[in-house]
């Protein structure tokens, strides 16, 4: 069950548009507060023009975390990526999810939504959601990651 405090946000475009679709549900039912920065349908689109204000909302602390999805999970990554807050992290398995946050502290997940079944892209939610951050050496090493900028 979600804490009261968890709202994400999600973002996809039309290949990520059936497995987003999976995801909101799931998550509904879960208790999450859900903003979906669309799409709402397969028609084909851009991604940047669902992920960027997605992640324009990460970048100036208005969610904490969010997810995003296309065909392959890269191209909404990189767009994600260009914010100085937001670290984007495309995630295949349940131990990536599980390591974007324990040594990366991403805020932001990226799925393959052509690539991943359905069961398993929630489960990589759920651990991406509900993983901490280890701090440490690797806050350190976070840290620096917006100085190359």
């Amino acid at each position: 069950m979600a804490k009261s405090s968890d709202n994400i946000c999600i973002a996809c475009d039309h290949a990520g548009f059936p497995m987003k679709s999976y995801l909101v549900e799931k998550a509904a039912e879960a208790g999450y507060a859900i903003l979906d920065y669309g799409t709402y349908s397969d028609e084909s689109v851009d991604y940047p023009d669902f992920v960027k204000p997605l992640a324009k909302a990460i970048d100036k602390g208005l969610h904490e975390k969010g997810i995003i999805i296309c065909g392959s999970g890269n191209g909404a990554q990189m767009t994600a990526n260009k914010y100085p807050n937001v670290r984007a992290a495309l995630c295949w398995s349940v131990e990536q999810a599980k390591l974007s946050r324990m040594h990366n502290d991403a805020n932001i997940i990226s799925l393959p939504g052509r690539f991943v079944p359905f069961e398993e892209a929630w489960e990589m939610v759920q651990v991406f959601l509900n993983t901490g951050f280890e701090g440490g050496r690797h806050g350190r090493r976070v840290e620096k990651i917006s100085e190359m900028i």
